[in-house]
This record gives structure tokens, sequence and C-alpha cells, in this order.
């Protein structure tokens, strides 16, 4: 499975837009969880199969290469971290974690 990147055609665009293929990336099925989970700390890989229910290590090794493609991963000795372009993601993404917070409430209540 190729990994989306910019400049090249992705999943519901063939212009190669950065934005389409980062929506690409990240609606690939286990990738916010694991870059969710790799925002708290660095994690080994079986640490990070577990908090990801236990996924198969063939899927998990897959979306570890996307994101190492894309560089918002890396691999260290201690396990998997995020890079400082993931780490910048993660924090673009907070926003959208308190919008998801506040509507939970709305629907809560």
């Amino acid at each position: 499975m190729t990994t989306p990147l910019p400049n090249q055609p992705v999943r519901g665009s063939d212009s190669g837009i950065p934005i389409m293929a980062a929506f690409d990336l990240l609606g690939r099925k286990w990738n916010m969880r694991i870059l969710w989970e790799l925002n708290q700390q660095v994690l080994s890989f079986r640490n990070l199969q577990q908090r990801c229910n236990d996924m198969s290590p063939s899927v998990l090794n897959t979306r570890l290469k996307q994101l190492s493609d894309a560089k918002l991963l890396n691999s260290t000795p201690d396990g998997y971290q995020l890079t400082a372009l993931g780490k910048s993601l993660m924090e673009k993404l907070n926003p959208l974690r308190e919008w998801a917070a506040q509507w939970k409430a709305q629907i809560s209540s």
C-alpha cells in the first residue's frame, strides 16, 4: 500500500494537493490512534500494539511504515516516537480535540 504524500495522487484527489494527502494518510485505519498514543510517550512495538487493541503485527508494521515515510514518526532504540513534524501535527489537532469534547457535552445533554 502506497503512503499518501503531497504532490502524488491520493484517494479522493488526483491533484496531489497537500491537504488531501494529509486527509488520506490520517484517515487510514489506526494512523490517528498510533499518533495519539505516541503523542504521550515513546512506545515499543509491543506496547503500541497493546494500546491499539492488540492490532495485528502486520497491520501495525504497515501503519508505522506509512507514518515513518510521511516523516511523522521514527524508530529509536527505546521504541517509536513522533518527529518534530509529527509533534507539530498533534499541536494543530488540539483545537479539534477541544471541539470534540464540547461536541460530546452537547450530544450528552
